[in-house]
């Protein structure tokens, strides 16, 4: 596996990859890696030549009061665990490159709607960085193919929009999120949960499960019933920020003909901020 940090170092090699014609295939991280992120990478390996795996902690999508210093930086276990499995390329860009000109300077690449509704809502400006380093970062890497995973379903939405605005010649792909034994959606924040937080934390994917069943089983008040939902885990200690179900592609809130629903979840756990999501197909109730 190869490790570079300049853009122009990978540009020279992206040019040795177009002449033989190679199909390649790219997954932006920001590091900390686990099994999840591993599973995007097992996913690209299937459809491409070469894979690209990047770390870049972006300091362009955490607000004032959001924890950037204080995210995990394990390069050395991550860039291991890539050989391993097999990446062939790991590209480690520093800030200084990225945004050369300074944050306040730098021009940005946002979604208008997507990026201001739901988690947009909670973290204003989050999505426009992730949106300006996604673009940037296809910008040096021209992947035929890019991998993320549908734990964070707004982030995937929003960069699926920005590739199809932008007339971005890649496909995007997303990748079921991956579990723990007990539930809990693998993310690099999980760490932060302390013993007793660790093990109340899978309750909010079986609330949401218990929540879709509901609806499966007839109820269709959805406000009254993620209302419902939210003060049952506020009761068992979490503290919700928003539980919406929406339509899967636009993410409004649905219309009676909308059946490709999502409920979206995001809730603090003592300092740790939780997010999953459960899509579900709304099935015509019988007269």
């Amino acid at each position: 596996m190869q490790i570079i940090s300049e853009i122009s170092e990978l540009r020279e090699i992206r040019r040795s990859w177009q002449k033989s014609a190679k199909v390649i295939a790219f997954v932006p991280t920001m590091g900390n890696l686990h099994q999840g992120h591993l599973n995007l990478v097992r996913e690209a390996k299937l459809k491409a030549d070469i894979v690209v795996v990047s770390i870049f902690v972006n300091p362009m999508q955490f607000g004032p009061d959001e924890d950037l210093d204080a995210y995990p930086r394990t390069l050395e276990s991550d860039s291991h665990m890539l050989q391993e499995i097999g990446v062939d390329l790991l590209f480690r860009p520093k800030a200084s490159d990225i945004y050369a000109r300074g944050l306040e300077q730098q021009t940005f690449v946002e979604v208008p709607g997507l990026s201001y509704m739901i988690c947009g809502a909670s973290r204003p400006g989050h999505f426009r960085g992730v949106a300006t380093i996604v673009c940037k970062l296809f910008n040096m890497v021209q992947p035929n193919l890019a991998f993320f995973g549908e734990k964070d379903f707004q982030q995937l939405q929003v960069i699926k929009a920005m590739v199809t605005d932008l007339s971005m010649n890649l496909q995007i792909y997303g990748v079921p999120t991956t579990r723990e034994a007990d539930g809990l959606a693998m993310s690099s924040r999980n760490h932060y949960l302390k013993e007793q937080e660790r093990k109340l934390a899978p309750t909010l994917y079986k609330k949401m499960q218990q929540l879709v069943a509901e609806i499966h089983n007839g109820r269709r008040d959805f406000s009254k019933l993620t209302q419902e939902y939210k003060l049952q885990l506020s009761e068992l200690g979490f503290h919700p920020d928003y539980l919406e179900i929406r339509d899967t592609g636009t993410l409004l809130p649905p219309s009676h003909e909308d059946n490709r629903l999502v409920l979206l979840a995001a809730s603090f756990l003592g300092k740790t901020r939780l997010i999953d999501n459960l899509a579900f197909e709304l099935v015509a109730q019988k007269n």
